[in-house]
């Protein structure tokens, strides 16, 4: 495994305060809900006031190991998630930064209220304003280009819509709550720099670590169940194939890409900033330039465009076997003149 990945079997809390002060840049979990899951050798069931302090405890310990700029993003259901926005507000002192919204189109059914389809991620900063934070690396394409942003794309919001990972996706692991690469992907970009230290108090599955892995982040990974430690071993030792789930925009080509330098420029800086971990994206995406530009291009002398996106797409379709511990980099147009 990774030498930059850690993965440590044992308590949370225990564990935590183990870690040296200021040490941690960036705080990424999924923790318990308290909502009866089994999660093999535990269950997530605790009365109300002891699971308040039970996350006071690992909240406090997370914000101690947190840098001066460091931020912490906490999932939570509904039940909890006033009690987690209050620990962090007034008694850890924090300050609220974003309220986020994980959208997706599968959930749990119920027959007499309506059925689930989100889950919220509180965004807390240590400092209240010096904090690391990069849109240009989480920015979603826009549906018409616009110069004035260098072609660049938009904020993608405090709505979030990824696939859950359900239980026939290729990629899921015995995880009950399992959750998307591509989820974890935006929140390690936006608050963390390559080289920093990456911190999932209830690793689980693994996924904080594995995009760490691929993104060149160092990580930290703490669970108490020794299977999923385990499994998680295993998941980063496995070859990387691209994330799991991607936002549906990201694949979006803009409607108005009619002049042929900028729609040259603009296919090619699509794929280095949008879709860097996502191959089967990228074909997808290319796939689109064809059906909506074939006919200019063809005009414009472009098409050349097309027989390399047929060459192209073999080794995408092979991408994932190139390395299985650091972020690969595909040159998608090496010394094209498509004009």
């Amino acid at each position: 495994m990774d030498k930059e990945l850690r993965v440590i079997c044992g308590d949370s809390i225990e564990e935590l305060k183990k870690l040296s002060d200021n040490s941690v840049r960036l705080v990424v979990t999924d923790p318990p809900y308290n909502l009866n899951k089994n999660y093999g050798n535990n269950q997530d069931k605790l009365e109300f006031n002891e699971y308040l302090d039970f996350s006071r405890k690992w909240l406090g310990e997370a914000k101690r190991v947190l840098t001066d700029d460091g931020t912490i993003y906490v999932f939570m259901g509904m039940r909890y998630i006033s009690y987690i926005f209050t620990i962090l507000e007034q008694e850890l002192g924090m300050t609220f930064n974003s309220w986020i919204t994980w959208y997706y189109t599968q959930g749990i059914g119920k027959t007499k209220g309506f059925s689930p389809r989100h889950d919220d991620i509180l965004m807390f900063t240590k400092h209240p304003k010096k904090f690391v934070f990069h849109l240009d690396d989480i920015r979603v394409p826009q549906k018409f280009y616009r110069s004035v942003n260098n072609m660049r794309g938009a904020n993608p919001g405090n709505v979030w819509e990824f696939s859950h990972m359900h239980y026939c996706n290729k990629n899921r692991k015995h995880h009950p709550t399992q959750k998307p690469e591509g989820l974890f992907e935006r929140m390690i970009l936006a608050s963390s720099d390559p080289g920093d230290t990456v911190l999932d108090p209830f690793v689980g599955s693994g996924t904080a670590l594995r995009v760490c892995q691929q993104t060149g982040r160092k990580g930290i990974g703490i669970d108490v169940n020794p299977e999923y430690i385990a499994m998680v071993k295993e998941r980063l030792s496995t070859p990387f194939s691209g994330f799991d789930s991607i936002d549906e925009r990201m694949k979006r080509v803009p409607n108005d890409l009619n002049d042929a330098k900028i729609r040259e420029e603009y296919i090619k800086n699509h794929i280095e900033w949008f879709l860097k971990n996502h191959p089967d994206a990228i074909i997808e995406f290319l796939e689109e330039v064809r059906q909506k530009y074939g006919n200019k291009m063809a005009e414009t002398g472009q098409l050349d465009f097309f027989n390399l996106f047929d060459e192209c797409k073999e080794p995408l379709e092979g991408y994932g076997h190139i390395s299985t511990n650091s972020q690969n980099d595909v040159d998608m147009f090496p010394q094209t003149n498509w004009h």
